[in-house]
């Protein structure tokens, strides 16, 4: 078998925990994906990866095997794309996946990408979950809160706080906190991607870091929903503050504990590997971190 197709094949394997993912990635059948590593194996007289019914694992061997492997084809590419400079215009379909809500934040950029290179088609999906980019094939994701795998690699764009708020008809029926414990004994609806879960973290006026330990009857992958049950005195939100900024400024809902200030946290573009990384990718995120620095006030409104 072909030396090359087999090394990009075991990479594969390895970057996306299985051979059914590499096989779609590379457009193979997972038999000759399979075919490939074990004829690596062979030539090598050792065992690269760990196979069970679950999920692939990388041996000591196959760990040192592809830290080589990985460098050896990104090498190559790098070589490849010297040669063919003149040839690196992005062209093909690129997939990003975004939370619904990033829509107007990332169209700019969007529109701009479309306008300057004809060659590109982009297939634009939304919503409010955790995507798997290898699997769902995705190109890149914009992300509120940090990739829960740390093999992916995140690109700042712009910080955004939350707000913590309710309605002013929760506060009647209920009463308003006075100081920070008080949040246990309220009831907060939460965002089931907040990545702290039902620990929300706070800053002090001195800088200090504070956690608030919290309960509530509703949890939801939606932020329109959270915010919908705060206007209608449901609850207490941690909210997105460029979500709830225009209910604040009319009343529709009050800013709570003001001496509290949610933490930081970045709007990310996501994507694979660092390596290997298409022109139409590599063009498209450098493009939305220019607009991104436009529009920072946009995502961050207080």
């Amino acid at each position: 078998m072909d030396r090359l197709t087999s090394l990009t094949a075991f990479v594969q394997v390895a970057d996306s925990g299985g051979f059914s993912a590499a096989g779609r990635r590379l457009n193979m059948s997972t038999t000759m994906v399979s075919n490939h590593v074990q004829a690596l194996e062979d030539r090598l007289g050792a065992r690269l990866l760990n196979r069970t019914t679950r999920k692939v694992g990388l041996t000591e061997v196959g760990k040192a095997y592809y830290d080589r492997c990985t460098q050896i084809l990104a090498e190559l590419e790098q070589a490849d794309d010297i040669a063919s400079a003149s040839q690196s215009t992005p062209r093909g379909t690129l997939r990003i996946y975004t939370s619904t809500h990033m829509v107007p934040f990332i169209a700019p950029a969007v529109s701009e990408f479309l306008a300057s290179y004809s060659e590109v088609k982009i297939d634009l999906a939304m919503g409010e979950r955790a995507v798997d980019l290898i699997d769902e094939g995705y190109d890149v994701s914009i992300q509120l809160v940090p990739p829960p795998d740390s093999s992916l690699i995140a690109r700042s764009l712009a910080t955004w706080r939350h707000v913590l708020c309710c309605s002013p008809s929760y506060l009647e029926k209920h009463g308003q906190p006075q100081q920070f414990s008080d949040l246990l004994q309220h009831n907060c609806v939460r965002h089931v991607l907040y990545p702290f879960e039902d620990g929300w973290h706070f800053v002090d006026r001195k800088g200090a870091p504070a956690v608030a330990r919290i309960s509530g009857n509703l949890v939801t992958n939606s932020g329109e929903a959270l915010r919908l049950a705060a206007l209608n005195g449901v609850g207490i939100s941690l909210a997105a503050g460029f979500l709830v900024a225009d209910d604040l400024k009319a009343g529709r809902l009050v800013r709570l504990l003001p001496d509290y200030r949610p933490v930081e946290l970045a709007v990310n573009a996501v994507y694979p590997h660092r390596h290997h990384l298409s022109a139409k990718v590599r063009r498209f995120i450098d493009l939305l971190v220019d607009s991104s620095a436009k529009q920072q006030k946009l995502i961050n409104p207080w």
